[in-house]
């Protein structure tokens, strides 16, 4: 019975790394937000706006491939086009902005995090291209302080929905 216990854990670990290099493999660096650069769902400029931005990674498509990258003026436009069945189901990485780290103003893309990983601020007095945005944090911590200085609630990655960004 150890022995089978045993050999069921060594399995395990086994499997649990290959994932692991699996999931390494379709994580993408961030490409850096140009001055030319469109929002993927509206069309306006990104760096005219404040506010978190975001870029998402498709899978099976190519780095030759234009379509390799969608970037977005605001998180509220990202989780826009992700809530879509249609579009989360093909998606490797999503990419926001730390603004624990970055200023509202102009956000610096050296400070792109997990956006599955992140926390987010709903309902804040801050705007972002689209009016109401979701403020990106990459602790929960640096989230709670932001809603308390400018109102909103703390949410995760997956409590994330199409009445949040309303």
């Amino acid at each position: 019975m150890q022995r089978k216990v045993f050999l069921l854990l060594v399995l395990f670990a086994v499997f649990s790394c290959s994932e692991q290099s699996e999931q390494q493999k379709i994580i993408h660096q961030a490409v850096t937000i140009e001055s030319a650069d469109e929002c993927h769902l509206c069309g306006m400029l990104i760096s005219n706006f404040s506010g978190p931005k975001a870029e998402l990674f498709r899978k099976g498509v190519t780095t030759e491939d234009n379509n390799r990258v969608k970037k977005f003026c605001s998180t509220r436009d990202m989780f826009s086009f992700y809530l879509d069945p249609e579009n989360n189901r093909n998606v490797t990485t999503i990419l926001v902005h730390d603004m624990s780290k970055a200023p509202w103003d102009s956000p610096n893309d050296s400070y792109f995090i997990d956006a599955r990983l992140a926390w987010y601020v709903v309902g804040s007095n801050l705007t972002g291209a689209m009016g109401k945005t979701l403020a990106s944090f990459s602790t929960k911590t640096d989230a709670d302080t932001f809603a308390s200085e400018f109102g909103g609630n703390v949410i995760d990655f997956n409590a994330v929905n199409y009445q949040s960004l309303q």
